[in-house]
């Protein structure tokens, strides 16, 4: 049952982000990164998370090859639509002050 709830979190969390206009990396992991290409927009976009109560963690060079910066984002079979609507509220509301959405 909690394998099946993670899964079903990440394909909704994944869903969302995309929708929202977000370049994910492929995959079916519970592990979604969020690429942003640069460093500093990646830890400006996590501390703007961090400030709208979503906890993150941005990576860059040299933990990932150079311009492939990222937040990490890793879903949880604990978490409800809610604390996802609530982070995906987050992500855009962050993406749209940083730039990283229009």
């Amino acid at each position: 049952h909690l394998r099946q709830q993670l899964f079903s979190n990440t394909q909704y969390w994944r869903n969302g982000l995309s929708d929202l206009g977000f370049d994910l990396k492929p995959g079916n992991h519970p592990i979604v990164p969020v690429m942003l290409g640069d460093a500093q927009l990646a830890q400006t976009m996590a501390e703007n998370l961090f400030e709208r109560g979503v906890y993150v963690s941005g990576f860059f060079y040299p933990v990932v090859p150079d311009g492939e910066a990222r937040i990490r984002t890793q879903m949880n079979a604990a978490l409800s639509r809610d604390d996802l609507d609530f982070a995906l509220n987050a992500f855009a509301q962050a993406g749209r002050q940083t730039g990283v959405l229009s």
